[in-house]
């Protein structure tokens, strides 16, 4: 039983992961599988899963993928090179459909099981767009000729291990294939219910549920020592980072000094606190010390950001705005800005806190917006706010910053795959083609330290905490599980083939 703490109070019954519509199904990772998966354990290096190999060539621009060519759909029929060819050319259709952010041109069948991918220019760092859930293969033979900004998928077919076999408001049901391409598992079912953070906590005492998504502070001992051999707690780095996101698109947010104002007044080690992640605190380059410790500038490895009153004045007072009866000021104009957030997280203390720390040091009013998870996620696409908080991406340094590309800009009103903040400048753009445009390291050294410079100078977003996944476990049923210190796989459901590794390789514990 797997316990999703960050799908709301109840499931949709929605499977179509390239439509347009925010609510989808719970875990359709499970059911549908990308071409490769990014090893997190081999420096978040992007490795072959439903390709046999991914091969560039010496220009950086074409892609060849060979596929293995023993993979079936869960319906009996083979994938081909077809369905990889469709699949992959969703999100070229209809920006609408490029839920993963992908940036190929063109995509074309060489052979039955060989499929080349094309890029305007190079994208030697670009291979971890093939490794999204979100770039999912779909079989051809079912999905063509459907409405995609319609249409539900209620009964899907995919390559991956699970079929759908109940699904319930309350409850998702899958169930493992006794045909999987990767091989067989102990695991027969596998449910997964929504819950809280709190909630989950005392099912997982109880052994209600065996795995779950959740920061618990003083899990030591509340959970582990109550049962050290079964209780487990774990915590993986994703290589990204939890961010305040300005819309840059818009006055005032496309003020320097004032997004800097903002960012030196964000509360960090409070907001960790609150969250029970401490000692979480992001860098300003938005890099995780963790896991790119050795590319991070001296200046900012290990750097926390404390609040800075009196910096943050002098940065308002550069900008120009004036602070009126807590709105900003300028040339006649007056702000009231607003930050948006994710209610299903339980993020209203977070977002207070932020809030009173720019009325304390700087005198502005800030309104809270809360929204459902859905919702949100629109709002961003859309560019539907001032202030918002989100992720920045996780995997290598490419992929940390590849959402600052002024390729994934939209005007507002469009919706953007990635570049909620519609950051749109040559310096960084002249930066990411050298870091995902090279194969040689120092080029790719060199563009990753111009960009981290921009991200803390220029603020285009503000690194709050850095991303962990915290992962709770009862091995009281099933054991096998992977441990931080010796993993190939993280125990994280949202990672696609990982979870596929992880479940695999549980058998059932000894009573």
């Amino acid at each position: 039983m797997f316990g999703k703490t960050d799908g709301g109070t109840t499931f949709v019954r929605n499977y179509n992961m390239f439509g347009p519509a925010t609510q989808k199904s719970p875990n359709s990772e499970m059911i549908y599988e990308p071409l490769a998966r990014v090893d997190y354990n081999d420096g978040a290096k992007v490795k072959p899963w439903l390709a046999k190999s991914l091969e560039f060539d010496g220009a950086g621009t074409t892609l060849t993928v060979k596929l293995r060519d023993d993979v079936t759909f869960s319906d009996g029929k083979p994938m081909t090179a077809d369905d990889v060819v469709f699949s992959l050319g969703i999100p070229l259709k209809d920006p609408s459909f490029n839920v993963g952010g992908t940036t190929y041109e063109r995509v074309a069948k060489k052979d039955a099981t060989t499929v080349t991918v094309h890029w305007k220019q190079p994208a030697f760092s670009e291979l971890n767009q093939l490794a999204s859930i979100q770039v999912p293969i779909v079989p051809k033979h079912i999905w063509e000729g459907k409405d995609l900004k319609s249409w539900s998928n209620p009964d899907p077919v995919g390559t991956g291990p699970f079929t759908l076999e109940r699904f319930a408001a309350q409850q998702v049901t899958l169930r493992a294939r006794d045909d999987y391409w990767g091989g067989k598992f102990a695991l027969k079912e596998l449910k997964v219910i929504p819950t809280s953070g709190d909630a989950v906590r005392a099912q997982l005492l109880r052994g209600d549920v065996d795995w779950a998504l959740v920061a618990w502070n003083g899990a030591e001992k509340e959970y582990e020592a109550k049962d050290p051999k079964h209780h487990l707690y774990q915590k993986y780095a994703t290589g990204g980072t939890y961010a305040l996101f300005f819309n840059t698109a818009k006055a005032p947010f496309d003020n320097v000094h004032l997004r800097r104002a903002l960012a030196m007044t964000i509360p960090r080690k409070d907001i960790v606190t609150m969250l029970q992640r401490p000692g979480t605190e992001a860098g300003p380059t938005g890099l995780v010390d963790e896991v790119f410790g050795d590319v991070i500038l001296p200046e900012y490895r290990h750097k926390v950001q404390p609040v800075d009153g009196a910096g943050a004045q002098q940065e308002l007072a550069l900008s120009g705005f004036k602070v009126q009866g807590g709105k900003l000021v300028k040339d006649g104009k007056s702000y009231a800005p607003k930050l948006s957030f994710n209610q299903d997280y339980g993020w209203d203390p977070y977002a207070n806190s932020m809030i009173r720390s720019w009325q304390k040091h700087l005198g502005i009013t800030v309104k809270q917006v809360g929204a459902p998870s859905a919702n949100l996620y629109e709002q961003q696409q859309s560019g539907d706010f001032d202030l918002t908080i989100n992720y920045t991406l996780g995997g290598g340094v490419g992929s940390v910053y590849s959402g600052l590309s002024s390729r994934a800009y939209r005007p507002l009103g469009e919706k953007a795959a990635t570049n909620y903040g519609r950051w749109k400048d040559q310096a960084t753009d002249a930066a990411l083609g050298k870091l995902l445009g090279s194969n040689e390291p120092a080029v790719t050294k060199s563009a990753g330290e111009e960009i981290q410079k921009i991200v803390a100078e220029q603020v285009p977003y503000s690194p709050i905490y850095n991303s962990y996944w915290f992962i709770a476990i009862n091995a009281s049923h099933w054991e096998g599980w992977p441990a931080p210190e010796n993993f190939t796989y993280v125990p994280f459901p949202g990672l696609g083939p990982d979870t596929t590794l992880t479940l695999m390789n549980l058998k059932q514990a000894a009573k």
